[in-house]
């Protein structure tokens, strides 16, 4: 089986800037789509940004001009890089993965989640 290790994530004031990596690890075939969610308080967790294998994103429409998803398919990492963070960031952040055992057999892993803080 696989799974998905957080790094980033903490306190970063309004304004400020982190960034979160995600380590897919295990045996698989492959990796299609990697993306990033997050859930606030009192909220459905809702898509941040996804990215293809061959490198295709979208954003939600909150994260358009401020983050910036990325992947190393050598690796098995995604990033994804918060900028002129708001209050309103503040949520519990989680990597998600499509990842193949084979090649016709799909599996969707999530990591932990990783709580990030801004403060006003």
């Amino acid at each position: 089986m696989s799974s998905c290790r957080r790094l980033g994530g903490g306190l970063a004031q309004a304004g400020g800037s982190l960034r979160l990596s995600c380590v897919v690890s295990g045996s698989f075939f492959g990796i299609n789509s990697m993306g990033w969610y997050r859930q606030a308080p009192e909220k459905q967790r809702e898509l941040v940004a996804d990215i293809t294998r061959g490198g295709i994103t979208e954003y939600a429409d909150s994260a358009k001009g401020r983050f910036t998803i990325s992947r190393d398919n050598a690796k098995n990492t995604i990033y994804l890089q918060m900028s002129s963070l708001k209050p309103e960031d503040t949520a519990v952040y989680y990597c998600n993965a499509h990842v193949y055992s084979d090649p016709y057999t799909g599996m969707e892993y999530w990591g932990k989640g990783t709580l990030v803080t801004v403060s006003s």
